[in-house]
């Protein structure tokens, strides 16, 4: 029995025990001088392992230790999205986390084992399962936002991610308490036929609502998006990419698992609470934007706003909302890759820089990175024929099929007023005043790779969004049943 379990948590077991060999090999070793090679190792295990998970399980759902390990179509899925972002991460982010001598050995093994906590937050069966995967991807997150030791703001980014994160953490443990209290039972499937419609103990209804409070905590929506914009302006440009890329799609992922796997039989009771985080989350995160000239602090209310176009389809509370949101977050996580990767190419003087207006006539200087943002722009504010727009359309249609036509409406209106920040970066780069100090035009490798490829998927893909829609529905059939 222990050695099938094992089989089916293998790809887990492999990326932590390559993370700890990595680690010991580091520390006996050569320390910091083998960071470079190990952020390209762990990139490449990491995309092996999204291979093997892609082509394992055939449809099938497998479960492990009694419940606790759910290995199906929704967490591979999830799994596959989540390894391939950190990977892309870990590759764009060696070649300037060495120049600025941020590169050290601890940070791909730390990012190696925030994964393995994700992979375990997207497969948790049990409420148990759930915090030890919540924690190990938290704990890695907390020392990787201020690794930047000597910067103030970094470290100050990493103190609020930390004491806000325990307070999140907090809240889950105190819901999880309540739903054990009041269902008798830790597994999903137990609470699941004690939450029944109509049956349902107020107990249980608040468990549930600190449960949601905790989750909405790890995805930045309002009003627990509080550390989003310090978080990411203080970390290590990198380090921000990664926040706003894989840890987005887990908590997602374990925010769907937790409402169907746990309360699907109470749609009703937690569909509104879901639909009101979005509304506040979309409309906050598209006003907000509008004043920010830190393209950092920007792009934490873009995340805010996007989270709750996310959740508009997990408010859909149907197969075809989950559907949606997983195609939603696929091609955020592409549109996010490409648009840090643009980020971290910003630099004048050598000293990576973060105000937008600095992009004024960038397309002069630079038009074939130029033309890339702006399809990106274009696609974040869901401006069609971009994919982003076929993103927002598929949440907003979920929404309107689901009998929430308010919520799709509340977000077109949403969207509109979002458009406008990304069209100001368009307006920078394109019309604006041409100034003395412009941004170095440096060859960029990688970064410039990552760049374009983002900006090519987001025309290619409209054609027929690389199969992601045919897996994403699978995926949503295997939770939603």
């Amino acid at each position: 029995m222990i050695s099938a379990d094992l089989n089916i948590i293998l790809p887990e077991i492999v990326l932590a025990g390559f993370a700890l060999l990595g680690l010991l090999g580091a520390v006996y070793t050569s320390k910091d001088k083998a960071a470079g090679v190990l952020v390209w190792v762990t990139a490449v295990v990491m995309v092996l392992l999204a291979a093997w998970v892609a082509m394992s399980g055939d449809g099938t759902t497998n479960i492990a230790f009694h419940g606790m390990f759910i290995d199906d179509s929704f967490a591979r899925f999830a799994k596959v999205a989540i390894l391939l972002s950190a990977a892309a991460v870990l590759v764009m982010s060696e070649s300037y986390m060495k120049l600025r001598g941020l590169l050290r050995f601890e940070y791909p093994m730390l990012v190696a084992l925030a994964v393995v906590g994700m992979m375990m937050m997207v497969s948790a069966g049990d409420l148990m399962a759930l915090y030890m995967g919540l924690e190990l991807q938290s704990l890695a997150l907390y020392v990787v936002a201020s690794l930047r030791r000597d910067s103030v703001k970094s470290t100050e980014a990493g103190l609020k991610y930390f004491v806000l994160g325990a307070l999140s953490s907090g809240l889950l443990l105190y819901g999880a308490s309540l739903v054990y209290g009041y269902a008798g039972t830790t597994l999903f499937a137990g609470i699941i036929t004690t939450a029944q419609t109509g049956g349902t103990s107020l107990g249980l209804l608040f468990g549930l609502v600190f449960l949601i409070s905790g989750l909405a905590f790890k995805v930045s929506a309002v009003p627990f998006h509080m550390w989003t914009p310090d978080v990411y302006e203080g970390a290590p440009t990198p380090i921000t990419a990664f926040f706003a890329t894989a840890p987005k799609v887990a908590a997602m992922g374990l925010f769907a698992r937790v409402m169907h796997d746990a309360f699907g039989q109470i749609v009703n009771d937690w569909s509104q609470i879901v639909a009101l985080l979005s509304v506040l989350s979309m409309f906050f995160g598209s006003v907000a934007a509008i004043g920010q000239t830190n393209i950092k602090r920007l792009m934490a209310f873009s995340s805010i706003a996007h989270m709750g176009y996310a959740l508009m389809g997990l408010a859909a509370g149907t197969a075809f909302g989950v559907q949606a949101m997983l195609v939603y977050m696929a091609i955020y996580v592409t549109m996010n890759l490409g648009t840090f990767a643009f980020i971290l190419l910003m630099q004048k003087d050598g000293a990576p820089v973060t105000d937008i207006t600095l992009l004024n006539m960038y397309a002069k200087s630079n038009p074939g990175r130029a033309l890339a943002m702006l399809v990106l722009l274009f696609s974040l504010a869901g401006v069609p024929p971009m994919l982003g727009f076929f993103g927002k359309f598929y949440v907003l249609r979920a929404a309107y099929d689901a009998n929430m036509a308010w919520l799709a409406v509340a977000g077109v209106i949403a969207s509109v007023i979002g458009a406008y920040y990304y069209l100001r970066i368009v307006f920078y780069m394109y019309f604006g005043e041409e100034r003395s100090d412009t941004l170095d035009h440096q060859n960029g490798g990688v970064l410039t790779v990552v760049l374009m490829a983002s900006a090519v998927i987001m025309i290619v893909g409209i054609a027929n969004m690389f199969g992601v829609e045919g897996m994403a529905a699978s995926a949503a059939a295997s939770l939603v049943n």
